[in-house]
């Protein structure tokens, strides 16, 4: 059984930690100022503003920022600063004692995927999937994507609807929704963080990345047994797709959907979630209907 962390109320404090790669302290100032105007408090940690090499901080400052905030019983939820690279080198000296005794929200994607499935998978605690604060900016701050985000902190049932596509699979199905950035998922793969997808809805997106590697990495998950027993799966943006002088012949969702053919469960593709402005914020390990029909597609939170 997952545990759900509290929905928040106003008033109530959230943290913002970067850890895994540097954000700049004016565009966390500004996300927070937002995350304000909706009733919160927010606490801005030490590693915002702070690089060293490609992370915000060396590993041991990132996590021990990342365990006092987890830890501290104040702090209702922590909305990452950004992704990059960084979480997997701190996720194994994570001390969750304390965190499963009172969880809290941790919210953002790309990197963080590798938290997300730890915290399903060893901890048995949703988490919500979302734009981080690198995304909250002056253009996206009143947007349904970044609104979604404080819905779902506060407890508004998830609905989210997508347009057909071409390479969509027709049907209706439930479980939990898991997964994350693709790249990620292959990097867990085969470790204790790898999560149980029998049942669940897998969602997955990418950015920048080879074809060939989208290839490679759906093979990875396929012989791994991400896709067995799978309840649904949901494709959002492959954005900034790069290609080797000889061209793979293949779109990101081409080998996604050849890779899958073999399988029955519904399939949509392009859903609004990944890299890119229209990025829901999707509950992790909370129970999802997903309908795919030729008109569109709605994946809507169960209670």
């Amino acid at each position: 059984m997952i545990k759900i962390p509290p929905y928040l109320k106003k008033g109530d404090l959230i943290g913002i930690t970067c850890p895994s790669s540097k954000m700049e302290l004016h565009a966390a100032e500004y996300a927070a100022s937002v995350i304000e105007s909706w009733g919160f408090r927010v606490h801005v940690g030490i590693t915002v503003g702070t690089s060293f090499h490609n992370f915000s901080a060396p590993d041991e400052l990132r996590l021990e920022e990342l365990q006092d905030m987890m830890d501290d019983r104040e702090i209702k939820a922590i909305i990452f600063g950004r992704g990059g690279y960084g979480m997997i080198c701190i996720l194994d000296r994570i001390d969750f004692s304390r965190f499963r005794r009172h969880p809290k929200w941790l919210c953002g994607y790309s990197d963080i995927t590798a938290l997300h499935t730890h915290l399903q998978q060893t901890q048995r605690i949703a988490s919500i999937h979302s734009t981080m604060c690198s995304g909250i900016t002056m253009a996206t701050r009143n947007n349904e994507y970044v609104q979604s985000l404080r819905d779902a902190l506060t407890g508004k049932r998830s609905r989210y609807a997508a347009g057909p596509h071409a390479l969509n699979r027709m049907g209706k199905t439930s479980g939990m929704l898991v997964g994350g950035n693709l790249s990620l998922l292959a990097n867990v793969s085969g470790s204790k963080s790898q999560v149980n997808t029998k049942g669940k809805i897998l969602v997955m997106e990418d950015v920048g990345e080879y074809r060939y590697n989208v290839d490679r990495m759906m093979y990875n998950l396929k012989r791994a047994g991400w896709l067995d027993g799978l309840a649904g799966l949901v494709v959002g943006s492959f954005t900034e797709e790069r290609e080797t002088e000889t061209p793979f012949g293949q779109t990101e969702f081409e080998i996604i959907e050849n890779l899958v053919q073999e399988y029955d469960f519904p399939v949509c593709y392009n859903f609004p979630v990944g890299h890119q402005e229209q990025n829901y914020a999707l509950k992790m390990g909370v129970e999802h209907e997903l309908k795919v029909t030729p008109r569109g597609v709605s994946l809507v939170e169960v209670r």
